[in-house]
């Protein structure tokens, strides 16, 4: 999904929300679901989406990133604590 894509489905949730179509919770899960397909499909970018894992502070901290080097110092940079170690995943 491009950027452009992305936009478009945020808005046509949003759109909804604001007509009474979806509550917040059905709005939230759809700008969630746009984001994530956003930002794992950055086929022949060079760029891709990393997770954290192996300690709590990092669980859920998902970065861009053009590197599993660069992706680790991103999650260390935006958890809200920074453990001795953890392990970092690209996302498909």
């Amino acid at each position: 999904m491009d950027r452009i894509s992305a936009i478009r489905n945020v808005e046509e949730a949003l759109r909804a929300f604001e007509a009474g179509e979806a509550d917040l919770a059905a709005t939230e899960e759809r700008v969630l679901a746009a984001l994530r397909t956003y930002a794992t499909e950055f086929e022949g970018s060079g760029l891709g989406a990393y997770a954290g894992h192996g300690a709590e502070a990092v669980e859920d901290v998902v970065v861009i990133a053009s590197s599993r080097a660069e992706a680790r110092d991103r999650i260390a940079e935006h958890a809200p604590a920074t453990p001795a170690s953890f392990d970092v995943e690209r996302l498909d």
